[in-house]
């Protein structure tokens, strides 16, 4: 019907975990809902099963390891993948080191990302046509 959207993918409207300035984490960090990130975490960053979450990266944090979650937010530092599944939006102060994997990319001047831009648009496959090589005859 007119207007519906799928309700897993939306993005969380409010921040459940904080991570604050000065606070250094080491490990892998599983979290459900929202989480904000404006310390330092070493480790892998991704929401619990596949449930819709939202991860900010304010401007004075830095995540190095593998993030996976629905919508990230990133205005700091990243060293290394980011996997969105629906979006990536990247803030003027942001700099991302690995490649990014998103559905839906918003990108601010400013923002630094040394790696591959994959968008994974299911969708966007689906409309694709391969091309027969031409004969040789």
């Amino acid at each position: 019907m007119f207007g519906t959207k799928d309700s897993s993918t939306k993005p969380q409207s409010r921040i459940d975990s904080l991570i604050g300035v000065g606070t250094t984490l080491e490990g892998n960090i599983s979290f459900n809902g929202g989480l904000r990130v404006d310390g330092k975490i070493t480790g892998n960053v991704s929401c619990v099963g596949d449930q819709a979450g939202t991860l900010v990266i304010s401007e004075q944090a830095e995540v190095n390891g593998e993030i996976r979650v629905n919508h990230v937010i990133v205005n700091g530092r990243v060293s290394g993948p980011i996997h969105a599944s629906d979006t990536l939006d990247l803030q003027a102060k942001a700099h991302v080191t690995g490649d990014v994997h998103y559905r839906r990319l918003e990108i601010q001047g400013g923002a630094v990302v040394q790696g591959m831009l994959v968008c994974d648009d299911a969708a966007q496959s689906e409309k694709v046509v391969p091309l027969k090589s031409a004969s040789s005859d």
